[in-house]
């Protein structure tokens, strides 16, 4: 087994590993050398856990190990659920030293890392991510929480896990509009502040959509680069970790209003950085041929760049308004200087925004 990729979120005695590699779910020390005690409960969902639960406890022999399963899907990331988890926990008496492992994707991850930042005030745990998007995005930086019927992920905590294991192979089981998903939040990173990473992912797409074991791991290390340099100069989002939104202003609006669950999370975060790359153009920063490239590269990855007829523009602006971002009223757009530069504004025009949300103008112009 080759050595595993070591990165590190730098957030001094709170800081910890990545490990991205192929094999890391047959590693019991990398495992093991961040559990605290004995205890360990491992919290995964219905999809995931058949495929790699039993291979994560046999990792664990000698410790008091407890499981919890939950419905898999976004529409499960609730607070009921995690009460569930809470009386799980309570019923089987574990304490202040018990590990809890989140098995799964981004969904698995926010539950389990909230639960671990509420249980007894806080436990340990560790992040166990078994989909591109939670290798690349949501396993990293610390954020959880659970979704509300007026907002997602509105409710929650920041607390940073003891480790990430990335392991690749499991993607090898995640099927193929998941992976494509994933791929939104790897094209977010070129955008926000690596064009050259974009570059590259204009020419290895395909490879990635094929599940090229040396492209994913590269795609991962690099997604994962940036987000831990961004992560640990802004650990609490009062600043320039922002960027890292980049389209969930519109992507978050169109799973809400679409229900949870309906579109998955990569594919609203595309089409709504569509929608901020078009809102960048109309306030003259990118050209109408950066739009036309950035929605070529999303349509290779497999990703929608059309968003819901449906949703009207008073109910975009009607959940855009809750958003996490927002200060004192105003909707904070994070938009692009250009592809490799993101910035963040407030001041947009209402007559420039309702043009971006018209979609029907948006992708005819940006086509």
């Amino acid at each position: 087994m080759p050595n595993p990729i070591n990165l590190t979120v730098d957030l001094g005695d709170r800081s910890y590993p990545i490990y991205i590699g192929s094999g890391l779910l047959a590693d019991r020390q990398i495992l093991t050398s961040h559990i605290n005690g004995k205890q360990v409960c491992i919290i995964s969902n219905d999809v995931v856990a058949p495929l790699y639960l039993g291979k994560l406890k046999a990792l664990l022999s000698g410790y008091e190990l407890s499981e919890i399963i939950l419905p898999d899907g976004e529409a499960e990331k609730t607070l009921d659920n995690i009460a569930q988890i809470y009386d799980a926990l309570l019923s089987s008496r574990l304490d202040r030293n018990v590990t809890l492992i989140a098995l799964g994707g981004g969904v698995v991850g926010d539950m389990a890392g909230f639960a671990a930042a509420t249980y007894l005030r806080g436990v340990n745990f560790i992040q166990v991510p078994t989909t591109l998007l939670a290798q690349v995005d949501s396993s990293v930086g610390g954020k959880t929480g659970v979704n509300r019927p007026l907002g997602k992920n509105m409710v929650g905590a920041f607390y940073q896990p003891q480790c990430v294991i990335a392991d690749t192979d499991t993607l090898n089981t995640l099927p193929d509009k998941e992976l494509f998903a994933g791929l939104a939040e790897v094209i977010k990173y070129g955008l926000i502040n690596n064009l050259d990473f974009f570059n590259w992912l204009e020419s290895n797409i395909e490879n990635l959509k094929n599940r090229d074991v040396d492209s994913l791991i590269q795609a991962i290390k690099t997604s994962c680069e940036e987000k831990a340099a961004i992560v640990a100069s802004d650990e609490k989002e009062s600043g320039i970790r922002a960027i890292l939104n980049l389209g969930h202003t519109f992507g978050h609006a169109i799973e809400t209003a679409m229900g949870y669950g309906n579109w998955l999370h990569g594919e609203a975060v595309a089409t709504g950085m569509l929608m901020a790359a078009d809102l960048s153009w109309r306030i003259g920063k990118l050209t109408i041929e950066d739009v036309a490239r950035i929605k070529k590269l999303l349509k290779s990855a497999g990703l929608p760049v059309v968003p819901p007829e449906s949703i009207t523009n008073s109910e975009y602006l009607s959940l855009m308004g809750r958003d996490k971002k927002n200060i004192q009223g105003s909707i904070r757009f994070v938009l692009l200087e250009n592809i490799g530069k993101a910035l963040i504004t407030a001041d947009i025009a209402p007559e420039i925004l309702e043009m971006t949300l018209k979609s029907g103008n948006m992708m005819g112009e940006a086509s």
